[in-house]
């Protein structure tokens, strides 16, 4: 048996908020050094790191990439961060198949690159990696998730996974403060937030587009409860299968927003909070991945590539460098009730494999 476990149950009890991940980078680096991996931490003065293992001889350069960091909660009125990603596991996988990749003498020519990198769930620590030249001698880079129950069950595997470009835009509506006993002398932001609300909702685009729109979170208060509200804020989050439509839903949000508010009187400020393209994944890359699969799992445990509404601050790393060629693959781990939820968990003996898979896939390339 592999570390991986051991890996898995350290990282997840330190479960650290992007561009935090303080303890979770340390061990990850701590646990590359003392295998005899070289590591390069506090990549672009963030907790990314890159670790190399060079074969010495002529050949590709492979990189691997994991994320790192957990999502923030509200759990019982507290604010806390936990793991309900699996980006513990993503990294405790990654971490072993170097581990033992290097022990093994696997790695022949061509050298691996190793990619941890942080603040996935803010769509940033992708874009950090790329600015301070983590890929810039990377000629294909794979990446991996693990997938809910639905989608992908324990001793399967999909070579692609087409994740979803996806926005979240925050508008601040300006209204005019009144007393609430005389609302015809003031302008209620609150009001005009609904609207705003209402209005997006009835945006339409092309019937055979997948893509979504939904406010997911209103912060509103005067203070007081017999005061007219000047203030909103509204956030909403947008989804799109393909990057080009997303572009033409924004558009429309923003301008439902601010004509909406506008008729009541009220004005609008929107910003894009936070931004993810849309999947862009090479054949090659994905031809490799599908061949490790059915190397670790035979062809009764591959499936065919899925596609999700999730996004995935990976595909900037194809999208800022083209040249790139990027896969990435889904482990099936029973996962429930789902991602994302307070109680999300999955079947660790799934990791074994992820760990199988990647090793197959490098060995294809650089053994």
């Amino acid at each position: 048996m592999s570390n991986v476990l051991d890996h898995y149950h350290y990282l997840h009890e330190i479960p650290e908020l992007g561009f935090e991940e303080f303890k979770t980078s340390a061990y990850i680096a701590d646990q590359l050094e003392q295998t005899g991996i070289s590591v390069t931490r506090g990549i672009n003065h963030t907790t990314g790191i890159v670790a190399e293992i060079d074969s010495g001889v002529p050949g590709p350069v492979l990189a691997l990439r994991a994320d790192m960091d957990a999502l923030g909660h509200i759990i019982n009125g507290v604010a806390c961060a936990r793991h309900t990603c699996g980006h513990d596991g993503h990294s405790s996988v990654v971490l072993t198949a170097a581990q033992e990749l290097l022990k093994e003498g696997a790695i022949k020519r061509g050298k691996l690159k190793l990619l941890f990198q942080p603040a996935e769930e803010l769509g940033a620590g992708a874009l950090s990696m790329i600015e301070d030249g983590a890929l810039e001698d990377v000629e294909m880079i794979l990446g991996f998730h693990v997938r809910p129950l639905e989608e992908c069950h324990v001793g399967q595997a999909t070579p692609a996974v087409l994740y979803s470009a996806c926005s979240t835009l925050e508008a601040t509506i300006k209204g005019v403060p009144s007393h609430a006993a005389r609302p015809h002398l003031g302008v209620n932001a609150l009001d005009a937030a609904v609207q705003a609300v209402q209005a997006v909702n009835s945006i339409h685009l092309a019937p055979g587009l997948t893509w979504s729109v939904k406010a997911t979170r209103f912060l509103c208060d005067a203070g007081v409860t017999n005061s007219v509200p000047d203030e909103a804020r509204v956030v909403w989050d947008l989804r799109s299968q393909e990057n080009t439509p997303m572009e033409v839903l924004k558009q429309k949000v923003t301008q439902a927003i601010q004509h909406s508010v506008a008729a009541l009187g009220a004005s609008a400020e929107v910003v894009v909070l936070k931004e993810m393209p849309a999947a862009e994944i090479h054949e090659e890359a994905t031809a490799v991945i599908r061949a490790a699969i059915v190397d670790v799992l035979g062809e009764e445990g591959l499936l065919d590539t899925k596609s999700t509404p999730g996004s995935e601050d990976f595909f900037y790393y194809p999208v800022k460098r083209p040249q790139v060629k990027a896969g990435f693959w889904g482990l099936g781990t029973n996962l429930v009730p789902g991602l994302h939820h307070p109680d999300m968990r999955f079947e660790l003996s799934s990791l074994e494999i992820g760990v199988k898979i990647f090793k197959a896939a490098v060995v294809r390339v650089l053994g």
